[in-house]
């Protein structure tokens, strides 16, 4: 079989956050062919280490479920595999379980994380679920978190803070709006200005991060009669690095003054730390060497951070172009699927 063929069985099986449970099963079954590894499953996560004497020990991680789809429709055509998950990231699973399955001769030891519910919210997680767990299972000096990034290094990633910003008016009758205060023409002037927000850049150990700011939820309205007195907006920004989370809560607030008044709220609904780009880590810039092209910062949140909190170096490495994460036409190419292995191969060597 090819690694096309090893990928398609993984994308057929249909494993839709928080129905990891029969791809866990059959990661765990090839898994057990390498008597040189100790298998262990966690709920619908499985941990796979060798266990010798070598002082250095490298992580892969890579989660198991996809966001909806129908798996019965993946296909290989030509020289590409297209499904729900292709890319993002059963093609990448598919070399991980290649070359943890066979006994190889390394001067490492390798731990490799198969783990659920990571397109849902963090808190549902199976990586959490491991540290809550058995946290010593996931010890490492240096880990490789395979989501697509088109065979390059994409290093570190941003937070992601949501917040709800709440307009206060005053109700009245729409025939008479003189006499009351619309909270939806007011919720208009927050739209207005994060439509002019500008991106800030920061560069963090010579990598570049992109920070955005969107308007992704409004509520408003009482009665087709009524002005009025309550609206409300919720906002994603994607934080670089180097700001907090309170740092950035602060800012927003800054931002949003001269729109925002007395009575008005901005209040944190959900929070993702980010990561710093760890390319000061001998092993992670080995990695980049190996790709023979210069790391770049990660767009969006990745578990990257989970392995920073956990004080791992960690980075995102996968094949696969990222562009096509979570789309209806989603797909991986053998020859990225051929590329990861090798560079995958001789990092862990």
């Amino acid at each position: 079989m090819s690694r096309l063929d090893d990928a398609l069985a993984l994308v057929a099986i249909d494993s839709v956050s928080r129905g990891e449970a029969a791809i866990a099963h059959h990661v765990a079954i090839v898994l057990a062919h390498n008597p040189d590894l100790d298998v262990e499953r966690i709920g619908d996560n499985v941990v796979a280490r060798t266990i010798g004497h070598h002082a250095t020990r490298l992580l892969v991680a890579g989660h198991l479920d996809t966001v909806p789809g129908d798996a019965s429709a993946a296909s290989i055509v030509g020289d590409e595999l297209r499904g729900v998950g292709a890319c993002d990231m059963k093609g990448s699973l598919a070399v991980m379980l290649e070359l943890a399955s066979k006994p190889t001769p390394r001067s490492v030891e390798v731990t490799w994380v198969f783990y659920a519910r990571e397109e849902i919210s963090r808190s549902d997680s199976g990586l959490s679920e491991i540290v809550e767990l058995r946290p010593e299972l996931l010890d490492a000096d240096a880990a490789i978190l395979a989501e697509p990034t088109d065979g390059h290094v994409e290093a570190g990633c941003q937070g992601t803070l949501r917040v709800s910003v709440e307009m206060i008016g005053a109700r009245a009758h729409t025939a008479r709006p003189f006499v009351g205060r619309n909270a939806i023409h007011r919720l208009g002037d927050v739209v207005t200005k994060v439509a002019s927000y500008e991106p800030r850049t920061a560069v963090i150990d010579g990598i570049e991060f992109v920070e955005q700011l969107q308007v992704v939820d409004i509520v408003g309205g009482v009665a087709p009669n009524v002005v009025p007195d309550r609206a409300s907006c919720t906002l994603n920004h994607r934080v670089a690095p180097d700001r907090t989370k309170d740092e950035a809560v602060a800012w927003l607030v800054e931002f949003l003054g001269e729109v925002t008044g007395e009575g008005d709220t901005v209040s944190v609904v959900d929070w993702a730390p980010s990561a710093v780009p760890s390319m000061t880590n001998e092993r992670l810039t080995a990695l980049v060497a190996l790709t023979g092209v210069p790391a770049k910062g990660k767009v969006g949140w990745t578990d990257v951070a989970t392995f920073a909190e956990l004080k791992i170096p960690a980075t995102n490495f996968g094949a696969g172009d990222p562009l096509l994460a979570h789309r209806s036409d989603e797909f991986v190419t053998l020859a990225q699927l051929d590329q990861f292995a090798t560079v995958l191969s001789a990092w862990l060597h």
